[in-house]
């Protein structure tokens, strides 16, 4: 069976003063069944990590570079951040594909170094709000995960993120029915049947037991409710239930 994870995505956000969230969520949920991670900016990384040890809390990173080492300034490689103590690290977000035109050829590629440092790859996919209206979404959505992920990918190593781009912060999140739709075709293609699935947009308190109960959702990557330990204590409590 495919792992539950809720993973958060805290983009750029937080400052060492947002740690004492995590120790909210460590105390308030010690033992969760799901997975549990947080993958705060680079800032952070090392300091969570060294907070959550002990703890059920996992720690990730929001990006990394192909190349183990070399000139790249600014940039961080995948076994950068695994010195730093991330077991994960999101990859293909719609921002970084929009904001700095990351292709999925280039997503595969940081894929593959992140599987190579012992990281696990949680891949993201996604339409925009025009591809949804023009009805090519799964078209999009089954190419960008044929394209991402790299070939070895298989259930240890990897993690696929459903996040229709419209729905990203916005307040508006599709209907059960379209996430559904999505995640079916989604498990019916993905290399390995036990690769976990998740979905991402706009996910909070109030609508993640929903969303959870549909059959092929293994978990959520949160941004915003991940800020909290409230809301995203509520949403793991909501993922251990389903």
């Amino acid at each position: 069976m495919p792992c539950k994870l809720a993973a958060g995505n805290w983009k750029m956000n937080g400052l060492r003063a947002d740690l004492d969230e995590m120790r909210a969520l460590i105390a308030a949920h010690p033992d969760p069944d799901c997975g549990m991670l947080i993958c705060p900016p680079a800032t952070l990384l090392a300091p969570m990590a060294d907070l959550a040890q002990g703890s059920r809390l996992l720690v990730g990173g929001q990006d990394c570079h192909t190349a183990k080492s070399g000139a790249h300034t600014g940039d961080l490689s995948a076994d950068m951040l695994a010195d730093a103590g991330a077991r994960h690290v999101i990859l293909g977000h719609s921002e970084r594909r929009a904001d700095h035109g990351e292709g999925s050829d280039l997503v595969a590629a940081k894929a593959r170094a992140a599987q190579e440092a012992g990281l696990t790859a949680i891949i993201c996919v996604g339409e925009t709000e025009a591809e949804r209206d023009a009805g090519t979404t799964l078209e999009v959505v089954l190419g960008q995960l044929r394209e991402s992920v790299p070939d070895g990918s298989n259930a240890g190593n990897t993690v696929i993120a459903y996040e229709p781009v419209w729905a990203i912060g916005t307040g508006r999140t599709p209907t059960l029915e379209q996430i559904a739709e999505v995640h079916d075709a989604l498990r019916a293609a993905v290399p390995d049947a036990e690769m976990s699935l998740l979905y991402g947009g706009s996910v909070k308190p109030g609508n993640a037991a929903d969303i959870f109960a549909l059959a092929n959702v293994d978990g959520a990557l949160v941004g915003g409710a991940s800020l909290k330990a409230s809301d995203f204590g509520a949403i793991i409590a909501a993922l251990d239930a389903a």
